[in-house]
This record gives structure tokens, C-alpha cells and sequence, in this order.
């Protein structure tokens, strides 16, 4: 059988951040972030869908054990992230604004070594229930 199927994970975690530009000024911050440039930050209940795109194994007819991208994504992403503040309690964003697609470009890069070469991955990430960002696009 060589015909590629995708398999998908759904997670969530809850963090906060704040989005801004150290070198703008807070009314040029909040010009170009709004209220996410708030200083006290704010919230999100994300959701996070691993996808993970390959040929099914003939034995076990799986392209990725579900229950081990679980175990990944509890190890590299919720464990870093969840009920975090992004800006200050996690070294990923310290220098690196986090938005929505940077979050995904670090999530990608944190869970990548850990499945197989073979496989095609994409995240997707629900930063509200109307925005979300893909990766790699």
C-alpha cells in the first residue's frame, strides 16, 4: 500500500503572552498590537492539531501511534507551555514576539525530531476559534 493518509491529534494548553516590540514605544505597540500589546498581557485557551501525514505500516496499519503523539505532544509543548506566560516563563519567546505563528514555527521545531523522517508534519493552531495559522504552510 503506498498511498499517504493524514492522522491528527488534538490538544489544547491555556498561556498567556503579550505581544509587543521592546524597541516601539507602548503607543506604537498598541497601534500595532491593539489590546494583545497590554502590559499586564492576556490569555488564550489554544488549540493545538498535530498532523501527521504518511503510508500506513503494514503491520500495524498506523502511520503514527496516536497514543505516542499524545505522549510527544504532553512532553515537548504542554509541559513548556501550559498555564505558562509565554514572555517570562519559557526561553522561546524571551527575544521572539509570541504570536500565533511563531508559537507554531517553536511547537513544529520542538516535536519534529521526535517523529520519523518518513512522516510529513503540520501544526495547526487555534489561537481563537476564528484565528488559526498552519505550519508549514
Amino acid at each position: 500500500m503506498d498511498q499517504k493518509v493524514a492522522v491528527f491529534r488534538k490538544e489544547h494548553f491555556n498561556a498567556a503572552h503579550r505581544l509587543f516590540c521592546a524597541d516601539w514605544s507602548d503607543d506604537k505597540n498598541k497601534q500595532v498590537f491593539g489590546a494583545c500589546s497590554n502590559p499586564n498581557y492576556h490569555g488564550h485557551n489554544y488549540e493545538l492539531v498535530v498532523q501527521v501525514n504518511g503510508v500506513p505500516d503494514p503491520i500495524t496499519g498506523f502511520v503514527v501511534n496516536t497514543k505516542d503523539l499524545s505522549t510527544i505532544v504532553e512532553e515537548e509543548v504542554k509541559r513548556r507551555f501550559d498555564h505558562k506566560n509565554l514572555n517570562l516563563d519559557t526561553d522561546f519567546f524571551k527575544q521572539l514576539n509570541p504570536t500565533a505563528e511563531n508559537i507554531a514555527i517553536v511547537i513544529y521545531n520542538l516535536i519534529r525530531p521526535r517523529i520519523s523522517e518518513t512522516l510529513d508534519l503540520k501544526i495547526r493552531l487555534y489561537e481563537t476559534e476564528r484565528n488559526f495559522v498552519d505550519y508549514p504552510a
